[in-house]
């Protein structure tokens, strides 16, 4: 399948050096948003309490949220699961009610639980004052500590995601290649972090599998792209690098703009129906799909040749004669 009919011709390394600007820019900015503002962590993260509840007759998650933040809960979630009589609510650190659970949770003896009992508590007699026959099924704590440690476990998922990255494409390719693969890898996640901390998005467990998704999803393109310009290198033998790097992503310029598409409509879907506890998930791989695109073109690609790429560094390296004994 082509996307193109006649094979096209973009110069897209003649822009190199603006994209390239651009890039270092935007970087810079994600950084610092992220350095100045940080994420706003979710309920995985920072610790809360999470309650199930189950109505009479169906309700809607938007009704009790407003609910319970006329009562001053702050920094809460709701949502449909199983049914449409059955509401997840969860309660982040920060509210009124998580003063409670914070005197629980420093108790060595296992006083949270009775915090855990009295936020579920206030919570039914909230919701009893509008809606009839309410039922909490459970509740359950997260504490700080356990959301601490799974910011570092991410953090740390990331980083070895980046580094057996380099070490797959070194191996199979060359250093500058996985240098480039890597370096594009962090401008992908970096950017979308830095997305998520300017405009506030909550960020949690289903946005971090997100973006470690993004990394594998730019990873193939721009794999795709590495391996046909070995292979043209391979077969042109008088063309310049940087007529080579131009040459491969115009050959590959149909399959990633078929799979960016195709992909991205299946998101925009997510996005938009999928809800509130989808939202996080589908808005980091519509930002990747984005940004994925781009930097598998003009930051690994780019960045490769300004390493210094050549024909001789793609090319089968001889083995040595037998001179015999």
């Amino acid at each position: 399948m082509e996307f193109f009919k006649k094979e096209t011709r973009i110069d897209f390394m003649g822009i190199r050096h603006y994209t390239g600007l651009i890039t270092v820019i935007l970087w810079i900015v994600s950084l610092g948003v992220l350095i100045t503002k940080g994420l706003n962590f979710g309920l995985d993260f920072t610790g809360g309490t999470q309650v199930e509840a189950r109505f009479q007759s169906a309700v809607s998650p938007a009704n009790i949220k407003e609910q319970l933040e006329h009562e001053g809960f702050r920094g809460i979630r709701v949502q449909q699961y199983g049914s449409t009589q059955d509401i997840l609510i969860r309660i982040g650190n920060g509210t009124d009610a998580q003063g409670l659970l914070a005197a629980g949770q420093d108790d060595a003896n296992g006083e949270a639980s009775v915090a855990e009992q009295q936020v579920a508590t206030r919570v039914k007699e909230t919701l009893l004052k509008q809606n009839a026959g309410v039922e909490i099924r459970r509740t359950e704590f997260v504490g700080s500590e356990v959301g601490e440690q799974l910011v570092e476990q991410g953090g740390i998922a990331v980083l070895v995601s980046i580094l057996a990255t380099m070490l797959y494409i070194a191996l199979r390719f060359e250093y500058r290649l996985a240098v480039s693969a890597a370096v594009g890898l962090t401008h992908d996640a970096v950017l979308i972090l830095g997305v998520f901390s300017f405009f506030g998005f909550e960020f949690d467990l289903a946005t971090l599998a997100s973006v470690l998704a993004v990394l594998g999803y730019s990873l193939n393109d721009t794999i795709v792209v590495f391996d046909r310009i070995r292979e043209n290198f391979r077969k042109i033998r008088k063309n310049t690098p940087v007529e080579i790097v131009n040459l491969s992503i115009n050959q590959t310029l149909s399959r990633t703009i078929m799979t960016s598409v195709m992909t991205l409509l299946v998101v925009l879907a997510l996005l938009f129906f999928g809800g509130e506890s989808l939202f996080g998930f589908s808005m980091a791989f519509f930002v990747g799909i984005v940004i994925g695109t781009f930097s598998s073109i003009y930051v690994s690609g780019a960045l490769a040749l300004w390493l210094g790429l050549t024909r001789a560094d793609l090319l089968p390296k001889a083995k040595p004669e037998w001179e015999g004994p």
